[in-house]
């Protein structure tokens, strides 16, 4: 009956959300590129491609699940230089930095609208061995088209929030017939199992793997320097700079503050903001200018005279972007409410602050804060004071890293053990996988 009722209802939703969402898409800029994908539209070069060979299907809906699977995604081809994988995402920025990063060996899609003919067609195309979610979207047709053909399904990765949780424990009753279908669920954390079970997932098919997001083993991609962009931009090479990474709407403005006042200590401190959503960029330029400081935009050539604050109006370049600064701070998490994820900074050698609000990353949050390998900021005041405390001491900066990244070796070696599960789900054993 759930299963009826999906079908019935799913279209009727759709086309109540279907103007926000193509506004969302106008307003993130290059949506057309692909859109065809979106209803298993494919080129005829990409089906040709998609006849050719065994394919695994990963899905990855925005940036930061796009990175973990990428990790897996090389883990994987390390391993087995013949596998080849079709990697979907649902976000037009996701999208454009996988067709950045395309191998010869995956191919970047956009995820199929969950419409029972739509993701029959994709399926259809593409004709995969198996699928692989990332951390936590599971779309009920996507999955009942997987298991319909008889394919291994896996979550990995998978992520719980406190805010999740009570949603799934809410609907419980209705998300069952579809994570029954889950052949293998990949855990963050011991701790998560109980819920799984709750949802029908039998402990069997439960393993703990660690994070991805947070094991240090391995990275994608080679790091670029961008100090000589800030030199253009006239940042003195000597200069403090404060880093916000992944803002939302009112942190800009706070961090402004901060750095006013930052500068009655160190005159020559600079920041870096790195918005969350770059289509904000010109609003935040609007009120940064308003306060007082001079702007530069990283897609924009450099003026004659040096600015206060840089704006990072580009996608997929934050992980580099954390080797210029000497603090950071994580976004969402003062004015807005989850947070971002502070591993990158940490893998970066950085000193990280963060506000109150990271309930998205609860359990790691709690951990560097006991650890003392993160601080926590109240508001623009104790943001500026802490950064003030971090920048004149070097000796506190790094016992403060040291302390965060032993924080993650937990989850080290996340990354070799998820790809286990994956190998032992498409050879039909759990074998070497360990279950919770």
């Amino acid at each position: 009956m759930i299963r009826l009722l999906y079908k019935l209802l799913f279209p009727l939703a759709l086309l109540v959300v279907l103007p926000r969402y193509l506004a969302r898409m106008f307003r993130r800029g290059d949506f057309r590129r692909d859109f065809g994908q979106r209803f298993a539209r494919y080129s005829p070069e990409l089906l040709a491609e998609f006849a050719q060979g065994r394919w695994l299907w990963v899905h990855a809906v925005s940036v930061g699940e796009l990175l973990v699977a990428l990790k897996i995604l090389d883990e994987l081809h390390a391993r087995h230089p013949d596998w080849r994988f079709v990697v979907s995402s649902t976000t037009s920025t996701a999208h454009a930095l996988a067709l950045e990063r395309r191998a010869d060996w995956w191919v970047p899609v956009y995820t199929p609208v969950d419409f029972g003919p739509v993701v029959h067609r994709a399926f259809a195309s593409v004709n995969p061995c198996a699928v692989i979610l990332t951390e936590s979207e599971m779309w009920p047709n996507f999955i009942w088209a997987a298991a319909g053909r008889g394919l291994p399904v896996l979550l990995v990765n998978a992520r719980v929030s406190p805010r999740s949780a009570r949603r799934y424990r809410r609907f419980g009753r209705f998300l069952r017939p579809v994570t029954s279908h889950l052949s293998a669920v990949g855990l963050q954390e011991p701790g998560h199992a109980a819920l799984w079970c709750q949802l029908g997932v039998p402990p069997e098919r439960l393993h703990l793997t660690g994070s991805v997001k947070f094991d240090p083993a391995r990275e994608t991609g080679e790091r670029r320097d961008f100090r000589p962009v800030l030199q253009s931009f006239g940042f003195p090479p000597e200069a403090p700079v404060l880093l916000a990474g992944s803002t939302h709407d009112g942190e800009e403005e706070m961090l402004a503050d901060a750095l006013r006042e930052l500068r009655k200590t160190f005159p020559a401190a600079r920041l870096v903001i790195v918005p969350r959503h770059v289509e904000r960029t010109g609003d935040i330029v609007a009120k940064l200018e308003a306060r007082g400081l001079s702007i530069g935009r990283r897609t924009m050539e450099p003026g004659k005279n040096p600015v206060d604050v840089l704006i990072v109006d580009t996608t997929g370049e934050l992980r580099d972007w954390y080797d210029c600064a000497d603090v950071v701070f994580i976004g969402k998490s003062l004015t807005g409410r989850g947070g971002q994820n502070p591993v990158e900074a940490i893998l970066a050698g950085r000193a990280v602050l963060f506000g109150p609000h990271m309930e998205n990353f609860t359990d790691l949050a709690a951990a560097l804060l006991a650890n003392q390998g993160a601080v926590e900021v109240r508001d623009a005041a104790h943001l500026s004071a802490e950064a003030a405390s971090l920048l004149a001491s070097p000796e506190r900066r790094t016992a403060q890293t040291s302390r965060a990244s032993s924080t993650l070796q937990a989850h080290h070696g996340a990354t070799a053990r998820t790809a286990r599960l994956i190998e032992d789900a498409l050879a039909g054993s759990d074998s070497t996988a360990t279950s919770v």
